[in-house]
Parts: structure tokens; C-alpha cells; sequence
């Protein structure tokens, strides 16, 4: 299962690589990693399968809940979680408004974030 992480902040990868070891060298899950959401656009025009995209909310240039109206309306299959730092309910609303699949805070719960990707 491939999953596309899109954060600004590069750390995440290794936290993601870290926290996803052993799914990783399995190979039940691959992640590619874009550091904005430009980025995240040009991967998907690839055609390059992707199970999930974990989108965090705050970046620069494009933020995620403007990413996420691009995705619901060039991919609307699409399974998308968006992530955030700050437990605003506007941000929650307005990524349930525009289709988000999920909504996670940060610190990331990595146990419960691993049950919603495996079942």
C-alpha cells in the first residue's frame, strides 16, 4: 500500500520511517514523501498509485485545505487525512466541508494512525 505524505516539514519523514519500520521492510507499506503541495500535484500527475494521502494543513504558498478542494475535484476517489498541529474546529470543519477522509492533530498518535491505514 503506498502512501503519499505531504508536510512542509521534512523531519515527518524520519518520523514516519521511523514509527513505520517494520510495515516499511515488509513492504505491506511504501511512503513517498513532497514537501509542499506543488510538489504533491506533480506526483499525483504521474498516475502513480496511491492508497492514501496524509496532507498536513499548514504549508507555504498552497496550504493543505486548498490542496484537498484540488484533489476532491481532479481525484475524487481519492482517500485523503489531513493533518494539523493546532485543534482548531474551523480547520476540522472546513476539511470535512471539502472532503477530507479523516482529520488528525500533532503530535500524531502513530499506534491509532497505523490501526486506520492497516484495517
Amino acid at each position: 500500500m503506498r502512501i503519499l505524505v505531504i508536510d512542509d516539514e521534512k523531519d515527518m519523514q524520519r518520523l514516519f520511517e521511523q514509527r513505520f519500520r517494520k510495515e516499511r521492510q515488509s513492504g505491506e507499506l511504501e511512503f513517498r514523501f513532497v514537501f509542499s503541495a506543488a510538489d504533491a500535484l506533480s506526483y499525483l500527475e504521474l498516475g502513480t498509485d496511491v492508497a492514501l494521502i496524509l496532507s498536513d494543513i499548514n504549508m507555504p504558498e498552497m496550504n493543505g485545505l486548498e490542496l484537498l478542494k484540488i484533489i476532491r475535484e481532479q481525484y475524487p476517489e481519492q482517500k485523503v487525512c489531513m493533518m494539523t498541529a493546532y485543534s482548531d474546529d474551523t480547520f476540522r470543519q472546513q476539511a470535512t466541508m471539502y472532503g477530507a477522509n479523516d482529520y488528525l492533530t500533532k503530535p500524531i498518535d502513530f499506534e491509532d494512525l497505523r490501526e486506520k491505514i492497516l484495517n
